[in-house]
């Protein structure tokens, strides 16, 4: 195998431990989120929000969870803490990252139907904290525009 063989192989190794959420294939913090974009998936669904997609990438940006809450379509953040000490999850949510979602949410509509185009849109945080054995789910509506 040749050098650009060599360096296209090792791109796409990058490029799929970048996907998973993590600089390290199975790296703590990307099994972390990963395992609270579950969780929090399970409760929505369970308060009533219909999933349509996961881990939508655009715009140098992910959305974690695209739902419908009624006729309302949701873009969710969901943010994972074990503690607070560096500092509540929905902190997290800084302007710039509400700007990235921003970008992500219009790629995601420009490629979906005029009827789901057309539904009024929100922008909500899961917050996950885990104490011992339980995790606490709060849920920000609206949290940003």
């Amino acid at each position: 195998m040749g050098l650009a063989g060599i360096l296209k192989r090792w791109a796409g190794r990058l490029l799929a431990r970048r996907q998973t959420g993590s600089g390290k294939p199975g790296g703590r913090h990307g099994a972390l989120g990963r395992r609270g974009e579950r969780l929090a998936e399970r409760r929505l669904r369970r308060m009533g929000y219909r999933i349509l997609a996961r881990n939508f990438r655009a715009a140098g940006a992910e959305i974690d969870l695209v739902a419908l809450d009624g006729t309302t379509l949701v873009f969710l953040e969901v943010k994972t803490r074990l503690s607070l000490s560096a500092g509540r999850p929905e902190e997290a949510v800084d302007s710039r990252k509400q700007l990235r979602l921003r970008r992500a949410a219009q790629a995601y509509l420009a490629r979906q139907p005029l009827e789901l185009r057309s539904r009024p849109v929100r922008f909500d945080v899961a917050a996950l904290t885990q104490s011992g054995l339980r995790t606490r789910l709060a849920l920000f509506k609206d949290a940003f525009r």
